[in-house]
């Protein structure tokens, strides 16, 4: 079956679209739609999205590619994202991600076997000053400890 938007979706995209004096500068929330509405942005996806953007497959491409917040395979259904950045580095970041990963059993980039929990690493999530942090789905989770980290995630299975 090809990758269509729902028609909900698609009055979504005319909407976003709309706001634009050209079409192609609606790349981002467009592709945020996409991802919300399939889950990530797959080939397919891709190729759907160049189509109603009219433009090449390559651009969209090159958009999904760059930005951390966009996906290219399944995550699990609480997506960990750690910021690295210089501040919350500073403040610990590497042992919260460490923490991540004993409790849960996986890497960066993986998902544990029953779909729960993605973990990954991001880029500056604007929250220096309450360093380190973590954005879980669209949630911020600052200041922190690798004890409240672990009751965090207990809460979220």
């Amino acid at each position: 079956m090809a990758v269509k938007f729902s028609d909900e979706s698609l009055k979504k995209f005319e909407a976003i679209v709309a706001r634009y004096p050209q079409k192609n500068a609606a790349m981002l929330p467009v592709l945020y739609l996409a991802q919300q509405e399939f889950g990530y942005i797959s080939p397919e996806v891709m190729e759907y999205v160049s189509q109603i953007m009219d433009v090449p497959v390559a651009r969209v491409l090159g958009v999904v590619t760059f930005y951390t917040m966009f996906n290219t395979k399944p995550i699990g259904r609480h997506h960990i994202q750690v910021c690295r950045t210089l501040p919350c580095a500073l403040a610990g970041a590497e042992r919260i991600t460490g923490a991540i990963k004993e409790k849960l059993k996986i890497g960066l980039g993986e998902t544990t076997p029953d779909g729960r929990f993605t973990l990954s690493e991001v880029e500056c999530l604007a929250s220096c000053g309450t360093a380190p942090m973590m954005q879980v789905n669209d949630d911020y989770y600052e200041n922190l400890t690798e004890k409240n980290v672990g009751e965090l995630l207990d809460r979220l299975k």
